[in-house]
Formats: C-alpha cells, sequence, structure tokens
C-alpha cells in the first residue's frame, strides 16, 4: 500500500458518528469514496439521503441519537468494526462567569461522555477486525486556551486525555486511537460566529497560514489516520491548525 486510492477501505466497515454535516459528512464521503462500506449516523434522514445518493453501494444510514443507549447497544453489536470517527460535539460560547448549568452539562455530555461510550461500544465489534482505528476529533482548543470558551476547551482537553488512555489499553486488540484538532472550519456550526468581523480577524489573524479549514483538510487526516498507512501511530494528534498552535 503506498497511499490514498479507491480500495483502501475495501472489506473495511466504518462508523462515522456525526455524519450529517460539515466535518462527519465529508469524513463519510472520504471513507465511501476510498471503498468503505461507511455507517453514517446522524439525527436528520435528509442529510443521510443526500449523502447515500452520492453513494447508495457505500452507505448505510442509521437515523439516531448517538448519546442514547439505543445507539450503544446498536454498535457493540455489529458484527465487526474497523474504524470509528467520533465527530459528534457542541460548544457553548461565553463568558465562564455565565455559563449555566445546562450548558456545563450539555458539553460535557456530548463532547466527552457520548465519546467515551460510543469507544467503549465499539470495542466489541472492533476486537473481531484484524485491526481497528477510533479517531476522536478534537480541536486545537484542546492544546491551548482561548476566551468565552472554557467549556469547549475543558472538553477538548479531556479528549486529548482519554484518547491517550485508550490507545495504551487497546493497544493489545490491535485497536489504535488518535485525534484530529483543527482550527476553525467553516461548517454550519462556525458559520454564525464569523459574522462577527471583530472574531473573523481575531481568528485569521491567529492562523499563520491565513486561511480557515476546509472540511477536506479534516477529512483527508481521518483518512489517514483510519487507514493502514497510519498503522504504526497511536495516542497521538494531528493538529490541523494553519500554525496556531506553533505560536
Amino acid at each position: 500500500m503506498t497511499g490514498f486510492n479507491n480500495e483502501l477501505f475495501i472489506n473495511r466497515t466504518i462508523l462515522v458518528a456525526g455524519a450529517g454535516k460539515g466535518i462527519g459528512l465529508a469524513c463519510a464521503q472520504m471513507a465511501a469514496a476510498h471503498g468503505a462500506s461507511v455507517i453514517a449516523v446522524a439525527r436528520t434522514q435528509a442529510d443521510l439521503d443526500a449523502l447515500a445518493g452520492q453513494y447508495p453501494e457505500n452507505i448505510t444510514s442509521w437515523v439516531m441519537d448517538v448519546s442514547s443507549e439505543m445507539f450503544f447497544e446498536r454498535v457493540k453489536s455489529l458484527p465487526v468494526l474497523h474504524g470509528l470517527v467520533n465527530n459528534a460535539g457542541i460548544n457553548r460560547v461565553g463568558p465562564m462567569e455565565d455559563q449555566p448549568n445546562e450548558n456545563i452539562d450539555a458539553v460535557i455530555d456530548l463532547n466527552v461522555r457520548t465519546l467515551y461510550k460510543i469507544s467503549q461500544a465499539a470495542i466489541a465489534p472492533m476486537k473481531r477486525a484484524d485491526s481497528a482505528s477510533i479517531v476522536n476529533m478534537s480541536s486545537q482548543m484542546g492544546f491551548v486556551g482561548s476566551p468565552n470558551r472554557t467549556l469547549y476547551c475543558m472538553s477538548k482537553h479531556a479528549v486529548e486525555g482519554v484518547t491517550k488512555a485508550m490507545a495504551v489499553e487497546l493497544a493489545e486488540h490491535n485497536i489504535r486511537v488518535n485525534t484530529v484538532a483543527p482550527t476553525f472550519v467553516l461548517t454550519p456550526m462556525t458559520k454564525p460566529m464569523f459574522e462577527d468581523e471583530s472574531f473573523k480577524k481575531f481568528v485569521y489573524d491567529m492562523i499563520p497560514l491565513g486561511r480557515l479549514g476546509k472540511v477536506e483538510d479534516i477529512a483527508n487526516s481521518c483518512t489517514f489516520l483510519l487507514s493502514d498507512l497510519a498503522s504504526m501511530i497511536t495516542g497521538t494528534s494531528i493538529k490541523v491548525d494553519g500554525g496556531w498552535t506553533a505560536r
């Protein structure tokens, strides 16, 4: 195997949690384009129908709440699983002093607890594969701090920590665990943020490469980590941040 090709994931099953839009959608599209049988999970049927229309032979759609026990049990019962992209996540922007318990609980529940529970459920079917890979979606905010983002930073620092622990524990089963840590990417979740010109200037000034990330930038890194091209890589992170954390 020398690089990406349309047979990279032949006979591989890859589950993408949060596959309806943005980064998750790009990851599902790229995995399918490279031959994977993709289980695409989202809450919106229309989003998944559009994806399945692009790759009808490769996409299996699950319209489910990724934080539900029903979903965890369904993952656990899969006959085999070779790859998992934990992409579901939320942000609650605001001053630390004003953050209500509702926001604290929501961010921790989806960004940390749900990621942990999905990964936990994936262990059994991944043990039935020759090798497997989990990619946890982190952020540059898992390495730095930023005003008005204490909750998001907290959750993504937790993702970085638990990924290392997962990697060490699951290595004996040939299950690799890594993160991809993007900078700001223009997605439906982030688009409203860039309507604020002062915030937009702040972000661009912090990225040495001078541009926002594209969903394809993130999906490329996820594809690499899911593949055997990364067979000796576990417990680490690929920062797709344009140099933000190098400052």
